[in-house]
């Protein structure tokens, strides 16, 4: 059953403090439902009415409200709605007199509250009254978001910033609100107060607490241009809770893939040994090998053969008999194939365990460097670029040789699904380290071009390590230039005279902490090798020059 979205406006008031800006923040009374006593924004839903106050409002009109909010008609109504329901529940009214002086008076606005919930009077009738006009002008928007599938309510709401109303108090109304606080935003994030914030109101408030003033704070949402409608998933955490997972989350994708309708299927964070199931015929089952090269785990995935119910296991890990058992116990049917991206520890040794508990053949590469290497690697036979394998009549897998990280590193892509195996070609959330003498950079920016070139319409990645990545081609545009703009500051670094790696390491890769300087040190050395064969770099007893003849 699908849930309609419910329009609704929220206003984020500001003022300045000794401490820097504060928002001021109510809470809302227990009725049983899924904001039950949740400390928010002022707020709430869009009423029929709201439109009729055009005639009373200020700053704004109709046209420029549509334009603002990208929408064909009603756009006023969500400038009023804020206002309306920030007055019914703080008692602070955003309005101009007669004069075009802002609305003042604690005494007025408790009596004219009064009348508005006793239903005595509408806030039409009460602005004619009393002259006053709703001043739309000072509303800032800066965020829209939909509540995330799969909650029994889900509102479309409009995030919108404004000065708190001069020589106004705010007194939550006791009836839908039971309790305000005036804090940072820094502060509510911490919990100050016994203040709970979460979802939305928290990725607010995080956003916000980055300003030194309310001018501040105020000048970047009037600055901004267009504001994308965010769309929150649903995932469970490892407590069993579940919240949501914003765009910038590297789960969130994943999520929206595997659990449109958030349900609780999808998950916060990769966890080692629990099977998650992408698609109908694909299956992930992570290692429990996390670590600061890992991540969570390696991640070996199952690939299904639907029509014979046969499974192909890509990347069974380390040498790891848990995990192997784990994979056997997870496919729903014989594993027949175990497929290898390349020979680092953590990802083929499960192969000859695998092979041996269910008779499957083993497929990929060997490689011509020992050096942190599974020399043991024994593949029935070894896969060339470009082959095709025809799991059954609608299961294909595409290999793909894509050397850079390691020289006998592939890639497959499972052409039904559109999905890429990545292996470490792709490491979600950081980049991969590329060490020589197997690993080689310019062999790397080779491989990232091809894929960027040759699979334009790739709709997915499933790295080694983390979730599925979404939006393949900005991910190898993001990678090619990161390593163009470190290869610039090495470029930069280098002088004509010789200097020692430590030095060069200080200066290319300041912006890493000390504790990755190991791994960052071997993609410099890769980084140089590169320059060197290119005629642009000199080594001489492990230092380095500029080239001055290039």
């Amino acid at each position: 059953m699908t849930t309609s979205l419910r329009p609704s406006s929220t206003l984020v008031l500001v003022r300045d403090a000794a401490g820097g800006p504060e928002v001021l923040l109510l809470r809302r009374a227990e009725r049983g439902d899924q904001n039950s006593g949740a400390w928010v924004f002022p707020g709430g839903l869009i009423d029929a009415a709201d439109a009729a106050l055009a005639p009373v409002c200020a700053g704004l009109d109709e046209a420029a409200a549509n334009a603002r909010l990208g929408l064909a008609e009603g756009g006023l109504a969500w400038y009023v709605a804020a206002v309306r329901e920030t007055f019914e529940e703080a008692g602070l009214l955003l309005a101009v007199d007669a004069r075009g002086e802002p609305v003042t008076g604690a005494a007025l606005q408790a009596a004219w509250r009064k009348r508005l919930h006793g239903r005595e009077i509408g806030l039409l009738e009460l602005c004619r009254e009393q002259g006053f006009r709703l001043a739309l002008g000072e509303l800032k928007l800066f965020a829209h978001i939909v509540t995330p599938p799969g909650m029994p309510k889900r509102f479309d709401t409009r995030f919108f910033l404004a000065a708190v109303p001069p020589a106004q108090e705010a007194t939550h109304d006791g009836i839908e609100m039971t309790a305000q606080a005036w804090l940072s935003p820094a502060q509510a994030v911490r919990g100050a107060q016994g203040v709970r914030v979460v979802g939305p109101v928290r990725r607010l408030l995080q956003e916000l607490s980055r300003f030194a003033c309310a001018r501040d704070m105020l000048d970047w949402a009037a600055g901004l241009g267009e504001v994308p409608c965010i769309r929150p998933q649903r995932a469970r955490d490892p407590e069993g809770q579940l919240i949501p997972l914003f765009p910038e989350h590297p789960g969130w994708a994943e999520a929206k893939l595997v659990d449109p309708s958030g349900q609780g299927i999808a998950r916060t964070v990769v966890t080692p040994g629990e099977p998650m199931r992408l698609s109908e015929r694909l299956i992930r089952l992570t290692a429990a090998n996390p670590g600061v090269m890992t991540g969570p785990g390696t991640n070996s995935y199952l690939v299904g053969a639907l029509q014979a119910n046969e499974w192909a296991v890509i990347d069974p890990g380390p040498a790891d008999a848990a995990h192997v058992q784990a994979l056997v116990a997870a496919a729903p049917g014989p594993i027949r194939w175990i497929l290898v991206t390349h020979t680092h520890l953590d990802h083929s040794p499960g192969a000859a365990l695998l092979a041996q508990a269910t008779g499957a053949q083993v497929l990929g590469r060997r490689t011509p460097h020992a050096q942190w290497q599974d020399e043991f690697f024994n593949p029935t036979r070894e896969l060339s670029d470009g082959e095709r394998l025809a799991l059954d009549a609608g299961t294909t897998l595409r290999v793909l040789h894509t050397p850079g990280h390691a020289s006998n590193h592939l890639c497959f892509l499972l052409e039904e699904e559109s999905i890429l195996f990545t292996g470490d070609h792709v490491m979600q959330g950081s980049t991969v380290v590329i060490n020589p003498p197997d690993g080689d950079m310019a062999a790397y920016l080779a491989s990232l071009a091809r894929l960027r070139d040759d699979l334009p319409e790739l709709q997915w990645l499933a790295p080694g390590h983390g979730f599925l990545v979404a939006q393949p081609r900005r991910v190898w545009d993001l990678l090619i230039r990161h390593r163009q703009q470190r290869e610039a500051k090495l470029l930069a670094a280098l002088t004509g005279e010789l200097q020692s790696m430590d030095a060069l390491l200080a200066r290319v890769y300041d912006d890493v902490p000390p504790a990755k300087h190991g791994a960052a040190r071997r993609s410099l050395l890769a980084a140089l090798l590169k320059l060197q064969a290119e005629g642009r770099a000199v080594e001489d007893d492990e230092s380095w020059r500029r080239d001055g003849t290039a």
